[in-house]
């Protein structure tokens, strides 16, 4: 037996003994309360003793039940009382307090100058303009829809990341709804399928299609193409997005398993309540390159021209190089192209996925788009930026680096009331968002928190009017990856893109002009597959190590 087990053994025989005797001298409602406390002290500790599978309680009993209470809200103690408001992950308390503020219409200054290093090595700055200036009203709305789009739709700058109902309640997908109602900005619904959520309150919507296929497939889990067209023609659905992979966990599939499938998910999915809903690891209508512009092909036909476009976090740029030669060779291009950065993510994964797989999101949006300027077709393809954007900063270094606009998913649950507890896989999260619990769904009121997301949303746009008109820019469109400025290990400051070379247009297609590792991806790409012979070539040169 160990001291600590001695001791204990003791206390409780001291204590039982204790409270015999003062009930024997004097029986009344604290001797009483007493001996049943030592009572059950007494077998909490046998139970630890003789019985538990935990070597700390075996040796520790019923005091090691005290590391696990204090273990169970470390992370509160951490975010609320250790952390400075500079170096929590993945959003510190700075950034967290700037999306309350703007979701509340609160102050959102700051006093006596900046908590940041700013001389830390990978800070990012931006050069202001001693001519400020005001950004033109008609250069605050993108245009989606190609030459092939017959229904094209104006889209704010800031809109609403995928997140599906299903990981969501359904009050949190009603108030982000209203919320892109009120702003006037649009709402992806996430792989879950289009819900009856998703269409109380009318907020425009970008339905998105992931390898499930649900909401679009038969009983065996193909394509079903009228069902997709009887969505596809609800006048909510302003575009459709084809979800190859996420920024959380790209390459990796996802099970719902069957005790968590309600009839009104089972509905909205298009699945078997009796059986595991399965999302598999590679799309099913994006085998190849080729298949993946053919599915868009006839998704726009069927959608009776509405943009379609494709979600992806980027891996090895000769993969993304490979739909891009399918593109030149098919004469079929996408509307729009979403890339979803490594560092975002708003559901539940293996930490090795999230921690090590995928491109940031600075780096994909400037090999995406500098990809499709050198094959000369950029001009014809949006590119929507997703992950970590809690700024006007945030939004401003993706539009720099190659985006014409941008989704936010964390922020956006911020402005809903999210405490970032990271409780999401748990179905018990604390602010009624990222779970399917009723109690706790139902106590997030839909009226007041639709009105943060409109809030947040609209002052973080207007904030980041200001600083490009500080710029010196009266154009969002204007912003280039050279004005976004990147300080060195010695401390100077040097222009993002400098080391992945910027291509010309059209310096992909004639590929004797391009050399380094821009000619080593081009040269692995097939349009056959995404895989060709020796196609690990070349890494990306890092264009930022972190995002401040």
């Amino acid at each position: 037996m160990t001291t600590m087990q001695k001791v204990l053994l003791i206390i409780a025989t001291i204590g039982n003994g204790l409270a015999v005797f003062w009930l024997w001298l004097s029986p009344n409602t604290i001797a009483m309360v007493l001996l049943s406390i030592t009572i059950l002290y007494s077998l909490i500790g046998l139970h630890d003793v003789l019985i538990s599978k935990h070597t700390l309680n075996r040796l520790y009993p019923v005091a090691a039940y005290m590391r696990y209470l204090l273990e169970s809200f470390r992370a509160e103690v951490q975010q609320y009382f250790i952390a400075s408001n500079t170096e929590e992950l993945p959003f510190n308390h700075e950034q967290r307090s700037l999306v309350y503020q703007r979701a509340k219409n609160e102050r959102d200054t700051i006093a006596f100058g900046t908590q940041r290093n700013l001389l830390e090595q990978d800070y990012l700055s931006l050069w202001p303009s001693l001519q400020v200036k005001k950004v033109l009203e008609e250069t605050k709305r993108v245009t989606f829809g190609s030459k092939d789009c017959t229904q094209p739709y104006q889209a704010a700058l800031l809109n609403i990341s995928a997140m599906s109902f299903g990981a969501l309640s359904p009050n949190a997908i009603e108030a982000l709804n209203l919320g892109a109602k009120k702003g006037n900005f649009f709402h992806n619904t996430g792989e879950g399928g289009v819900s009856p959520y998703h269409l109380k309150h009318g907020g425009d919507l970008v339905w998105q299609i992931g390898s499930g296929l649900f909401g679009c497939r038969t009983e065996d889990g193909e394509f079903d193409a009228e069902k997709f067209k009887q969505t596809a023609s609800l006048s909510n659905i302003k575009m459709i997005e084809i979800k190859l992979s996420q920024g959380a966990k790209p390459g990796h599939g996802g099970v719902l398993p069957k005790s968590k499938i309600s009839d009104e998910i089972a509905t909205i999915r298009g699945v078997n309540k009796h059986q595991d809903c399965i999302s598999p690891s590679n799309h099913p209508k994006a085998s190849s390159p080729k298949a993946l512009l053919a599915f868009i092909q006839e998704l726009r036909t069927l959608s009776d021209g509405k943009p379609i476009g494709f979600k992806l976090c980027l891996g090895n740029p000769a993969e993304f190089l490979s739909i891009c030669k399918a593109m030149l060779e098919t004469n079929i291009l996408p509307d729009f192209i979403t890339i979803d950065g490594a560092e975002g993510g708003t559901g539940a994964a293996p930490v090795e996925f999230s921690n090590r797989l995928g491109m940031t999101c600075l780096e994909a949006t400037y090999i995406v788009n500098n990809a499709l300027i050198g094959c000369g077709i950029r001009d014809q393809i949006k590119l929507i930026s997703a992950g970590k954007t809690a700024s006007s900063f945030d939004l401003l270094s993706k539009l720099a680096m190659g985006a014409d606009t941008v989704n936010a998913a964390r922020t956006m649950m911020m402005a809903l009331g999210c405490i970032q507890s990271r409780s999401c896989n748990t179905n018990h999260c604390p602010t009624g968002i990222a779970t399917q619990d009723p109690a706790r769904g139902h106590a997030l009121n839909i009226q007041d928190k639709s009105q943060r997301v409109a809030n947040f949303q609209r002052n973080t746009l207007y904030s980041f009017f200001e600083l490009v008109g500080s710029m010196g820019l009266d154009n969002p469109n204007l912003l280039t990856p050279n004005m976004l400025k990147r300080r060195t290990s010695s401390e100077l400051s040097v222009s993002m893109g400098s080391l992945v070379p910027q291509l010309n247009p059209n310096a992909l297609v004639h590929s004797q002009s391009i050399d380094g590792p821009w000619k080593e991806w081009w040269d692995g790409a097939c349009s056959e597959a995404y895989h060709a012979d020796d196609i690990h070539v070349l890494g990306v040169p890092s264009l930022i190590a972190q995002s401040v």
